[in-house]
């Protein structure tokens, strides 16, 4: 099997020294498109990658009767917010009377540009409200796995590696964001605005396309979250990477429950604690077979046995250039002896690629701060954006295709920018042409070579002045008080 290769952007942003390579060369993996992206429309694309039949079943039983904006044009109209930036409610409704989503229409019946004849916004407003969030989360799941599906010899010693990976997103306190979104911060003695949620995703190593996700408040825990989320679909044949976030036991032992791997970073508190309980010295480094036996402080999962997770304790010195020499503590469920320390270390090394990713959904798709009224629209705005995310990597993947190089050696921004501008031409004239075209400028977009490594930036930001005071407290009370001065004056 081939290895993946990490991309050369992820090689030069990672913030932890980079891990030695291994003995043998790592050739890139051969990325061939299957026939399941192979549409030339982006509609037709967004309308395999999400069928009418598994689209009833997602709905839960939930009875839709006839209207102009079904299940699935609800769902492109969601994703098309994030990609066209068209973001308000009368954008929508104009892309609609215009015949954007006249090809979603259920045949035999008239298209939706004919069945609109208001120019109210509730029409969409309404209809956006109705599809569950459920639905919302089941289509971003299959649109992970129908993405990925498109790449071959994409596994690492015939799994695929999964990278998992937390984040946090701002929400106005608005409606009843509060009360399942707190608000978060303050200081100062200031009462805190804005409301946090936090979410974790799984995305695929070779395509980076977001496989699944949960979302809950900042209460809830990352390791919490990943339990949920991996209740929710089968994770046969996975291999995660993780972070020392998530090497704890309960991670561990969820990951055993639903018939997946791990490999996560151990602090040496935890790699130490687990050498002494095996007998095992760490000084000179280690490769051994271990029982990870809970603590009484250790949590597991609900429904869970409080059993020893086998796995494989190693221990490495990592002499990178140009920085100071370290330990490194991996923890690994698949205790294949085929599989050398320094694969595992190398492996871990592309970790880094979903804290690109993560950058990726909050700056370039506009998720790191959310307008919405209600929390259940918090949540269909953030997962919708993540399916948004991934038709930009199936772009991606099929450019990557024609030119046969990997996936995330293609710029991201310059890619997304060219399916916005694409966008347009959906259902128009030479559409064909247009498509064939756009995947060759993708193809070109390649990221750059730097000869020299980027230096360390502080993680700080520098502001700039202001002639208006912050804002602190209720904005109503605010207004109350301008009011008052101006009746007064």
């Amino acid at each position: 099997m081939s290895t993946l290769k990490s991309s050369p952007r992820s090689a030069r942003s990672r913030k932890t020294p980079a891990l030695p390579a291994t003995p043998e060369p790592v050739s890139p993996p051969a990325f061939v498109l299957a026939t399941g992206l192979s549409l030339p429309a982006l509609l037709r694309q967004f309308q395999s990658l999400f069928p009418k039949r598994s689209l009833a079943l997602w709905l839960g039983g939930k009875v839709f009767y006839d209207r102009g904006f079904t299940p699935l044009i609800i769902l492109w109209y969601l994703v098309f917010e994030h990609l066209s930036g068209k973001s308000t409610l009368e954008d929508v409704l104009e892309d609609a009377r215009d015949g954007g989503a006249d090809r979603l229409s259920t045949r035999g019946k008239p298209p939706l540009s004919q069945t609109l004849r208001s120019d109210s916004t509730s029409s969409w407003s309404s209809a956006r409200g109705r599809l569950p969030v459920a639905a919302v989360h089941q289509a971003l799941s299959f649109s992970g796995d129908a993405i990925r599906a498109t790449v071959q010899n994409r596994q690492w010693h015939g799994m695929d590696p999964t990278l998992l990976d937390g984040t946090t997103y701002r929400l106005r306190p608005w409606g009843d964001i509060p009360e399942q979104f707190p608000p978060h911060g303050g200081g100062n003695n200031r009462a805190p605005y804005w409301c946090l949620a936090r979410s974790v995703v799984a995305c695929c190593m070779a395509t980076g396309v977001v496989l699944d996700g949960a979302v809950g408040p900042t209460k809830c825990s990352e390791q919490a979250l990943t339990q949920e989320m991996w209740k929710a679909r089968r994770w046969e044949n996975s291999l995660f990477v993780a972070d020392r976030n998530f090497g704890v036991y309960s991670v561990v032992r969820g990951a055993r429950s639903v018939k997946a791997h791990m490999v996560v970073r151990l602090t040496e508190a935890r790699a130490k604690k687990l050498a002494r309980d095996a007998q095992v010295n760490l000084e000179a480094g280690c490769d051994q077979v271990v029982e990870w036996k809970p603590t009484r402080h250790d949590q597991c999962p609900e429904g869970l046995s409080r059993e020893p997770v086998v796995g494989r304790l190693i221990a490495l010195r990592v002499n990178p250039r140009g920085s100071r020499p370290f330990m490194l503590y991996l923890f690994t469920t698949l205790v294949d002896p085929q599989i050398t320390a320094q694969e595992w270390a190398q492996l871990y090394g592309q970790r880094w690629q979903v804290e690109l990713d993560l950058r990726y959904i909050k700056t370039q798709m506009g998720l790191g701060a959310l307008n919405c009224k209600s929390a259940d629209m918090a949540r269909k705005i953030w997962l919708s954006g993540l399916m948004a995310y991934n038709l930009v990597r199936a772009a991606m993947c099929m450019a990557a295709a024609r030119s046969h190089q990997p996936v995330l050696s293609l710029s991201f921004s310059r890619s997304r920018k060219a399916l916005v501008k694409w966008l347009p031409k959906v259902g128009k004239p030479r559409q064909l042409a247009s498509w064939q075209r756009l995947l060759v400028r993708i193809a070109k977009f390649r990221l750059p070579k730097r000869l020299k490594a980027r230096p360390s930036e502080p993680r700080a930001i520098r502001y700039f002045k202001s002639a208006f005071p912050k804002l602190t407290g209720d904005r109503a009370k605010a207004r109350e008080k301008l009011a008052l001065a101006n009746a007064k004056s």
